[in-house]
């Protein structure tokens, strides 16, 4: 194991023991499904961790880049960053401007 999946693996650890804390305190219903989809997520990733596992993609076996896993450990194949285009944000249009 590197330093950096070192460090993603106590980031891993740690965060899931504060969502299963949350759990413990959670009474809304749909709060609940969030983190436990999560926590799954994460669990996924430990197991990975110590299979030796961390990073290869699900699908295709290759590796994900190092600055995607630092940004988000949880994810499992190079498929899933087709997805988080949606997410950045669009520059606004020059002509707006």
């Amino acid at each position: 194991m590197n330093a950096m999946q070192e460090k993603l693996f106590l980031e891993l650890r740690q965060t899931k023991e504060e969502i299963e804390n949350s759990l413990k305190k959670q009474k809304k219903q749909w709060l609940t499904s969030i983190l436990k989809a999560e926590l799954k997520d994460i669990n996924t990733a430990i197991q990975k961790v110590e299979e030796g596992k961390f990073g290869q993609c699900e699908i295709s076996g290759e590796f994900i880049p190092d600055d995607l896993l630092k940004m988000i450990p949880t994810i499992r194949s190079v498929k899933d960053t087709e997805d988080l285009e949606h997410y950045y944000k669009k520059p606004l249009s020059t002509a707006f401007l």
